[in-house]
This record gives structure tokens, sequence and C-alpha cells, in this order.
């Protein structure tokens, strides 16, 4: 086997590997899990930061995904959504990735995780937006604020294009 073939066999393993949750199995993971989630384009050092403070809550990371619409209210997509999806799969601190096609309310709702993890700079914002609070509220989910803001995708972006 020569070696151009050899890292396409480990490509195809990589991706046969993958732990990404359909919407039909989010069920399964109730009460198992504390959820992140945002767009994570471009993923950086803060969002890393932010997968491993979930860890210390003693849990599998469950990392939801926001649709590439979503991204696109506050900045072009760099990353597709099923790309970004791949590429936070291999972070050693997330379980599970699940690319969102609904809301994160709705995501709440199935899967009911233990925390649902924000970084602190949602508390600025006001907290997590109030539809995702009353689920919480409702289900007994804990809303977690970490400290991990090391960075802003919207700011790297803002850069990027001069702005």
């Amino acid at each position: 086997m020569n070696s151009s073939s050899a890292a396409v066999n480990r490509y195809e393993d990589y991706r046969f590997n993958l732990v990404i949750v359909f919407w039909r199995d989010l069920p399964n993971l109730a009460g198992k899990v504390v959820m992140v989630d945002g767009s994570f384009d471009p993923l950086h050092d803060g969002h890393i930061a932010y997968f491993a403070a979930a860890v210390e809550f003693g849990y599998p990371v469950f990392c939801n995904i926001t649709s590439d619409a979503w991204t696109l209210t506050k900045h072009p997509v760099l990353l597709p959504q099923q790309s970004r999806a791949t590429v936070i799969d291999a972070i050693r601190h997330v379980s599970y990735v699940h690319s969102a096609e609904s809301t994160t309310r709705d995501v709440l709702e199935l899967v009911r995780p233990v925390a649902y993890v924000k970084g602190n700079d949602w508390l600025a914002r006001g907290g997590v937006p109030e539809e995702e609070a009353g689920t919480c509220g409702r289900l007994g989910i804990e809303i977690a604020y970490v400290d991990t803001v090391l960075n802003s995708s919207t700011r790297l972006i803002n850069q990027l294009l001069g702005m």
C-alpha cells in the first residue's frame, strides 16, 4: 500500500467513527450530558476553553451546532455546518455533536441535559434567550455560565474583513 492510499484509508476510518447524533437519537441522551451550543465559525481558542470547562461538570459534553442560516445573521459562513461538526467531533472534550436544524429550545426539550453551559459573555446580554431559559426552568436544567471568553468569532471575522 503506498502512502497516499494509506492516508485515504485513515481518513475513511475516521469518518466511520464520527459520533454525530441525529435528531431521532437525541432523547437517548436525556439526563446524561451537559450541553454547549453555538455556531463555532470560526472555531477558536475560546471555544476549546468552553468545551474544556463543560467537561468539569462531570458529564459527557453534547455540542449543538447552530445552522448556517443562524450563522449568517452574524457574519458570512466560513465553514459549513457539517464541516464544523466534523471538526468539533475530533475535539477530545466533546463526546457528542449535533448539527441543529431546529431551535436550541427544541434541542433542550429532547436532550434535557443536566446543565446548559454558556460563556459568561451571555450575562452581558441578559443571559440566555427567554425561550431557552423558560425551557430550562420548566425541565429543571441548570443554566451555567463559564468564564472562558478568550476570543470572538464575529470579532475575528470583522478583523479579517477590515470592519
